[in-house]
């Protein structure tokens, strides 16, 4: 059925979320920061490998070499100004208010109010922006299967339970990102069929990296990255490939 992987997913990240809050209440503060500060680690890895499309064949071609990175650089840096523009991280943490507002009434105080944003808004981050998230969804929009979502969801859980354990309940919000981001990516892909090229995946993939870099180091407090005004990239990453595509 079409749309299963992301109706799992969202599944996966509530019941993660509610076995993370309910483990968090039993862990040290000093236990929780290394919990999210191995996490920051990992997202860093993923977000190499994710660079790793750079250098795959299909973009390559499409672009020639140099351009498989000058492709990237644009998208982050045009990305980026037109996500300030539209403010797109105060939009995203004024959401993340009014959830906590909405449904964790008892966090009243502004910093059990910052940690449920700061879960919600990180989760959403990492979980959407992944290539799992946009390969498998397009997989499952194209009537392939959703065994790349399903993957991802198992993944998800697990992460969704050391993400709780340090953040709490705005973990479980991040599901609605989820269900809203991967459902359009599906619902692009069945109604744009087979004919989404492999070059412009790539580019999508690798520009996802960079962001996913930016996470890392908002999860390791190294430095707040405003990763999401530059989610605009996403978009102008495939664009930027098929113009100059189309120009070579």
């Amino acid at each position: 059925m079409i749309g299963f992987g992301t109706f799992f997913n969202i599944a996966t990240i509530l019941v993660g979320t509610l076995l993370g809050t309910l483990l968090g209440s039993k862990l040290s503060e000093k236990t929780s920061r290394t919990v999210t500060d191995s996490l920051g680690l990992i997202t860093i890895v993923l977000g190499g490998l994710n660079l790793m499309s750079l250098m795959d064949k299909d973009y390559a071609a499409a672009v020639t070499g140099p351009g498989t990175f000058f492709v990237v650089i644009f998208a982050i840096l045009f990305g980026g100004i037109i996500g300030s523009f539209l403010k797109i991280e105060e939009r995203l943490e004024g959401f993340g208010g009014w959830l906590q507002k909405k449904f964790a009434k008892k966090a009243t105080g502004s910093e059990a109010r910052q940690r449920f944003i700061t879960g919600f808004v990180d989760a959403s981050l990492i979980f959407a922006i992944g290539p799992m998230a946009i390969l498998g969804s397009m997989s499952d929009g194209l009537g392939q299967g959703s065994n790349t979502l399903v993957v991802k969801s198992i993944l998800d859980g697990f992460a969704s339970i050391a993400f709780a354990a340090s953040l709490g309940w705005g973990v479980a919000a991040s599901a609605i990102t989820v269900g809203i981001w991967q459902g359009l990516l599906t619902g692009v892909a069945y109604f744009a069929g087979a004919g989404i090229p492999v070059a412009m995946v790539s580019a999508i993939t690798a520009t996802g990296g960079i962001l996913m870099l930016g996470i890392g180091l908002r999860l390791l407090k190294l430095r707040s990255v405003a990763v999401a005004d530059m989610l605009p990239a996403l978009v102008l990453a495939p664009l930027f490939t098929w113009l100059v595509a189309s120009i070579l």
